[in-house]
């Protein structure tokens, strides 16, 4: 068993909709325990220490980016780390433009099963059935066309490194819980129907 932690935002437009409530219960119904939530409007050092500024991380984002561009027909000037400038600070502005839920997800495979619920980054092309897919329909090329950030409604840690980094920004120790819930024992506990 691998029980992980991960942090899960609601970000503003998600707040703004009142989506809430339809995106907890997703959570809740596969069984992941909310170990941590605080409602809060971020600053904008907060955001800027969620969305870092290493250059690796950067020209990451700026590659997928160029790419995502060049399927669609579309070139660009910039360069990768240039882009993944730009990204970050159109996501600083999304992020700290209003109220966020913030939330410590704790449960099997939490990181992997919180990404597959949220669906893929660009609402566009989401599955159906996540929660990007069903409650958005931004797209990447309309938030390049509009210079802001896609509006997806959510964020998610994307692997355990980036979880322990991120649940550390946003909150601490004492608003961290341990607890039981009848999830465990039926979902963890190789004693139950013994």
């Amino acid at each position: 068993m691998a029980i992980e932690r991960t942090l899960v935002i609601v970000k503003p437009d998600g707040v703004q909709r009142g989506l809430l409530g339809e995106i907890l219960k997703r959570f809740e119904r596969v069984g992941l325990k909310v170990v941590g939530m605080k409602f809060t409007w971020p600053d904008r050092e907060l955001v800027g220490r969620h969305y870092t500024d290493d250059e690796k991380y950067l020209r990451g984002v700026g590659e997928k980016a160029l790419k995502h561009a060049h399927e669609e027909g579309r070139s660009a000037k910039e360069t990768p780390l240039e882009i993944g400038q730009r990204v970050r600070e159109a996501n600083m502005r999304y992020l700290s433009t209003g109220p966020v839920l913030v939330m410590a997800l704790e449960g099997n495979t939490a990181i992997e099963t919180v990404r597959t619920i949220i669906g893929g980054t660009n609402p566009l092309t989401a599955d159906i059935g996540t929660i990007r897919g069903d409650l958005t329909n931004d797209d990447f090329s309309q938030a390049d066309t509009e210079a802001r950030a896609v509006r997806n409604l959510m964020h998610a840690s994307s692997d355990p490194g980036e979880a322990a980094r991120e649940i550390v920004l946003w909150f601490n120790d004492s608003e961290l819980f341990e607890y039981q819930t009848v999830m465990d024992k039926v979902l963890h506990d190789p004693s139950w129907g013994a």
